[in-house]
């Protein structure tokens, strides 16, 4: 909106260039808004249309407000767990069981385990099996640490704003600080803005997008600026007249499992290999944990694992399955190869008990994308822990699951996983492919639920489901691909019409 030499601006737009002009300074945007009477929120985009004409430049700078968490609060109270540990150790004369420890600690297993490597790491403390023991030598270091963690939780009783976090990452990691990053903008006037500041060239207007017939007619054609076009900017995303039909049939299947008696339960992608497999009875020599079929995750970072799980784990691989189990390369990252590492952790987390559970989520292999493989897909976890439930109880769960899904007919054969025992692949009929297998699962082993401390009475039926076979015979897709597409055209002719609730 130019004249021959002057600047035609809107009220608010030229109310900021007026502004920034007079203090001829860099500003917050937090102080602009105030002096011009304005929400900051309400300013951001016309900051960015007044920097597009080269008359303001934005710069933007993140602090960090720190604080101090519950949990925070709670051990400045009654100690960090290590600090707890240490305590105990030293009335024990030094030396205690695990069990006792954790008996006297009241520490969650998580936090028990986490205390244990940290001691372990800093030289503090030698771990076996079943007991830890004080190393004084190691000891006074990190005593040292812990006192100058507690003086740092002290300073953050009351919120603090500072530039950088530098080591207190690790406090978030564990939970103990909250770090809320603060993005300050800032604007200052450009060399052109000043020039047209100190020749008055910059006018405000009334700017308009288009020439009505009410300007035209009314004479007021005259009064206003028709502001400029900027063929740059990209027109805006077309808005989506349909949930996308994958997602929708997650959603549905999220409805059903619910629906019988199953509720959702989460975990990370990144796993280490001790729940992908170990855990799971896998051995470290089997053929599925070759770097062809498990991303491995690259790291430098010690990883701690429940000392209690390590232990009972190692004893059943290397007396049932006969070779030396190898904590380090339990310790691996992996990106998921399945979901079951979630059901194992909430078994193990949760304990005895009658529940039902399950997890719908992202799993990752190394395979070739085709019409039926991709590197990331999903898969549907489910686990029933019950003193009662039976093997039978599995296979309906299949055929309810199926009905629901409208799959039809459900067939079983026997089949064999690592983790289970007994085992069941089962059976739908597809079209054009004839009968194809979906759903498998089995009754968890002793071997697997013994580490997880669940008594001998309790028995628990799981399955790990390819979701995305079903989803491409319930969307009538050939190709797994197909299912993450944003070709609009493709999804408005995809309908989920299969799917009932029953």
């Amino acid at each position: 909106m130019r004249g021959e030499n002057e600047v035609y601006l809107p009220e608010r737009l030229y109310l900021i260039a007026e502004t920034v002009c007079r203090e001829k300074r860099k500003l917050n945007a937090r102080e602009l808004s105030a002096l011009i009477g304005k929400k900051q929120e309400d300013i951001m985009r016309d900051l960015a249309e007044l920097e597009s004409k080269g008359l303001i430049r934005v710069s933007y700078k993140t602090t960090y407000l720190l604080r101090l968490s519950e949990l925070g609060i709670k051990y400045l109270e009654s100690g960090l767990p290590e600090e707890r540990i240490i305590n105990i150790l030293r009335t024990h004369g030094g030396r205690a069981s695990l069990q006792t420890l954790m008996k006297e600690s009241a520490l969650t297993s998580k936090e028990f385990s986490a205390a244990l490597g940290r001691l372990r790491k800093a030289g503090a403390a030698m771990i076996s099996s079943h007991e830890v023991i004080l190393n004084e030598r190691g000891l006074t270091a990190f005593e040292e640490s812990i006192r100058r963690i507690k003086e740092t939780m002290n300073k953050l009783k009351e919120p603090l704003q500072a530039n950088s976090v530098g080591e207190l990452k690790e406090l978030k990691y564990r939970g103990i600080i909250e770090i809320t990053p603060v993005k300050e903008v800032f604007v200052e006037p450009t060399p052109a803005l000043l020039d047209l500041c100190s020749r008055s060239l910059i006018k405000k207007a009334i700017v308009v997008t288009k020439l009505t017939s009410d300007l035209i007619t009314s004479g007021k054609w005259r009064e206003v600026r028709l502001k400029e076009f900027n063929l740059d900017i990209d027109v805006p995303t077309r808005k989506m007249r349909k949930p996308h039909p994958y997602l929708e049939f997650l959603e549905r299947v999220r409805e059903i499992i619910v629906g019988m008696g199953f509720r959702e339960v989460k975990g990370p992608h990144v796993e280490t290999a001790l729940w992908n497999f170990d855990v799971l009875f896998v051995p470290q020599y089997h053929p599925s944990r070759r770097d062809s079929d498990v991303y491995y995750v690259a790291n430098n970072v010690d990883v701690d694992e429940d000392p209690l799980v390590i232990s009972k784990v190692k004893e059943i691989h290397e007396k049932r399955l006969k070779y030396r189990w190898d904590p380090r390369q339990a310790l691996s990252l992996v990106l998921r190869t399945h979901t079951t590492p979630v059901s194992v952790k909430t078994i193990w987390k949760e304990g005895a008990g009658e529940y039902r559970a399950f997890s719908l989520d992202r799993v990752f292999r190394p395979d070739t994308p085709d019409a039926t493989h991709l590197m990331e897909f999903h898969q549907l976890e489910g686990i029933i822990v019950s003193k009662r439930v039976t093997f039978r109880d599995l296979l309906g769960i299949f055929k309810e699951l199926a009905n629901a899904l409208g799959l039809g007919e459900v067939r079983f054969r026997p089949a064999y996983f690592p983790f289970t025992e007994p085992s069941v692949e089962g059976y739908i009929r597809h079209p054009r492919l004839g009968w194809i297998e979906v759903f498998p699962g089995g009754m968890f082993r002793r071997e697997v639920l013994k580490p997880l401390g669940l008594p001998d009475e309790y028995k628990v039926a799981a399955w790990g489901i390819g979701i995305d076979r079903i989803a491409m015979m319930v969307l009538g897709k050939d190709d797994i691909r197909d299912l993450y597409t944003n070709d609009l055209q493709v999804i408005n002719l995809t309908n989920l019409g299969k799917v009932v609730i029953q």
